[in-house]
């Protein structure tokens, strides 16, 4: 097997600047990325008082059409997050939803394209707290194809335990929550692996350092409960339904134990950015015979096809952007 170097060199988009030269939005403005500033007394670049949303917008080149999966779900949780730590946007989903398509036709996109909302306190203060504080908004977005390769990974169970609940809220899209990821990741990378699997405090598996975790194991699909400290995401809710639906499978939300892991059938990640991201080896372990399983494929075969339009089911799940 390829090292993680040679694997992560087959996501060269992840490896580009960001061009500042593209369209942003900023507090009630459309303006160049190079123009939307903060001050470096910003409360939230000091404390990481903020919250983010991934969301993803598929090009169907047959249809000349951009789509945005899931759009209006995204701001739906956004705006939960938002309450966790008192920040108010400037509008309700469908209002921020719009701005997405506006901020996409502006910047012509007109491929596989990211888009990355950001709530934060604005103020230019050192008063640790959440109260009386302003708040600011905005987004950016760039082309970007696959985050991890989904031709099978490796991944590595994390020595840092996943934050719990009761310490930072796992469910909310916290900007400075992702210390824990970028530790976890990053010492996965030095174990020649591209995934950090966590695991709770009491021991139970959590997710992935930034995507939610499925196993196969006897025909039923099983991912850990909300209970574990997970995000409750929306690319997870997606493949629920689809497992259930369009596969006839089993779906349970139960905690599931490290060593389960290392006899499962299948393991994958999904989310907005890992998309479904088969697991084919744990710990130095390969996943049952090393392969890529058939639900994996399935799954990730009528995953893009629904949020690339080119498969008509499940239409309330995309959005247009170009008329």
């Amino acid at each position: 097997m390829a090292s993680v170097k040679e694997r992560q060199a087959q996501t060269p988009a992840l490896g580009l600047e960001i061009s500042e030269e593209a369209w942003a939005y900023h507090d009630g403005d459309f303006v160049r990325l190079a123009d939307a500033k903060v001050s470096l007394a910003t409360h939230a670049l000091n404390y990481g008082t903020g919250i983010f949303e991934g969301i993803r917008a598929y090009w169907n080149a047959e249809q000349e059409q951009l789509y945005v999966f899931r759009l209006r779900e995204h701001f739906e949780r956004m705006e939960r997050s938002c309450r966790m730590l008192k920040i108010a946007l400037p509008g309700g989903p469908d209002e921020l939803a719009a701005l997405v398509t506006d901020l996409l036709r502006l910047n012509q996109m007109r491929t596989d394209t990211y888009v990355r909302p950001l709530a934060y306190k604005a103020a230019r203060s050192i008063k640790v707290a959440l109260s009386a504080l302003r708040d600011g908004f905005g987004m950016f977005t760039f082309p970007l194809g696959d985050y991890v390769p989904t031709t099978g990974i490796a991944a590595r169970t994390a020595s840092w335990r996943r934050i719990s609940d009761d310490a930072l809220p796992a469910r909310g899209k916290i900007t400075g929550a992702y210390v824990n990821t970028a530790l976890a990741v990053e010492e996965a990378h030095e174990a020649d692996a591209e995934e950090a699997i966590f695991l709770t405090r009491d021991g139970h598996v959590s997710e992935g350092g930034s995507a939610n975790l499925f196993m196969v194991r006897a025909g039923a699909l099983i991912t850990p409960p909300v209970y574990d400290d997970i995000l409750e995401g929306i690319t997870r809710d997606s493949l629920m339904r689809l497992a259930h639906d369009e596969l006839g499978l089993s779906v349970l939300e139960r905690s599931i134990d490290r060593t389960e892991l290392y006899v499962a059938d299948e393991l994958f990640f999904c989310g907005t950015g890992a998309q479904v991201a088969p697991c084919v080896r744990v710990d130095g372990r390969p996943v049952a015979d090393g392969a890529i399983g058939p639900v994996s494929r399935a799954l990730a075969t009528s995953y893009t096809a629904i949020a690339r339009g080119q498969d008509e089911r499940y239409p309330e799940w995309r959005t247009a952007v170009y008329a």
